[in-house]
């Protein structure tokens, strides 16, 4: 069998006999042929099997190539399947989709953006990467760049109040000083362990929700004349109920018990919902719990969760919006406190 010929613009041009411009015209340019000469050529090319000029090729001529990378802030696997990060990816997609954009998702654990920089026309990042070295790369690249929950002085991001959002939740928990407070955190320290924290490394908060979120915990306790114990604060690697599981156990085990439990995602909150009931203590007259994130299922829990309701999806939306626009201004999504029976 003969090897299949491989076509260029230029090859096939000179097989059908015509110019590589009127070639490109069949394909690009339909204006600048008649419809039966443009037909006829067209049909050629399939017979030999040309489907038209290298769009590639195009793309790096014209540096624009309607790719938008959208950085995670961890693997792709993990985060299309947290709740909040998927109805994120869905608001960008719907818009990208409106501008004929198509979207690559690039996972925060690689250690490079350069590997796709030179074929994208800039990033959407949404969360702090867990790479480190990327925050700085995306400081630096030449591209277009959108951020989303975090500021890296590029011109334009997205997000909520973290630490105003914090404190409002936090003052719905806390009844009196003799509470007993216990702060179930997500990724405050930079590793894959359930552990406590007993010091908050000095990070830029703004590039860290969770601090900003602990800091607004930390005013509201200070606000109720409570104390939080320096053993009472954990760090939980992923929202998923393996992690926040081991979190939740240490702090139940605790002496004295906390009565209030502060959690950074809903899916940490219902961890210990769960945990809650298992031990035959109640919801919220034994301890209070409040979640943050304000996913569907926090509605259906038992008892419904108390939560800070942030709308991922709008916040998708509007990070695109500020891409395409070409937009050198942050925006701000409010929130909303989802008044459940956990407190």
């Amino acid at each position: 069998m003969s090897e299949e010929k491989t076509w260029t613009l230029k090859s096939i041009a000179k097989e059908l006999g015509v110019s590589n411009a009127t070639v490109s015209n069949a394909f690009n340019r339909p204006d600048q042929l008649s419809e039966k000469r443009r037909n006829d050529i067209l049909a050629s090319c399939q017979k030999l099997g040309y489907s038209g000029p290298n769009k590639a090729a195009q793309s790096l001529r014209k540096g624009k190539f309607n790719i938008v990378a959208l950085v995670l802030p961890d693997s792709v696997a993990y985060m299309v399947t947290d709740p909040v990060a998927s109805k994120f990816v869905k608001g960008v997609s719907s818009i990208l989709e409106k501008n004929n954009v198509n979207l690559l998702l690039f996972s925060g654990a690689s250690e490079n953006i350069n590997a796709v920089s030179d074929f994208v026309d800039g990033f959407i990042c949404y969360g702090s990467p867990r790479n480190t070295e990327l925050i700085e790369q995306l400081r630096l690249t030449r591209k277009k760049v959108v951020t989303a929950d975090f500021d890296i002085d590029r011109k334009a991001s997205v997000g909520i109040d973290n630490e105003n959002a914090a404190f409002d939740i936090a003052k719905l928990a806390l009844h009196s000083k003799d509470d007993h407070i216990a702060v179930l955190g997500l990724r405050l320290l930079d590793t894959q362990l359930t552990c406590r924290v007993y010091d908050t490394p000095n990070l830029d908060i703004h590039c860290s929700i969770a601090h900003q979120r602990l800091i607004g915990y930390k005013r509201a306790i200070n606000e109720a004349g409570a104390q939080l114990l320096n053993d009472r604060v954990w760090n939980i690697p992923e929202s998923s109920h393996h992690f926040a599981l081991i979190a939740v156990k240490e702090a139940l085990s605790s002496n004295p018990r906390p009565n209030v439990l502060l959690c950074m995602s809903d899916l940490i909150a219902l961890t210990a919902l769960q945990e809650i009931n298992s031990m035959g203590l109640l919801v919220p007259e034994d301890i209070r719990v409040v979640g943050f994130d304000g996913i569907d299922e926090a509605l259906r829990s038992n008892p419904p969760l108390t939560t800070i309701h942030q709308n991922s999806e709008a916040k998708g939306i509007t990070a695109a919006q500020l891409f395409i626009n070409q937009a050198t201004h942050a925006e701000q999504i409010p929130y909303e406190i989802t008044r459940g029976k956990s407190c």
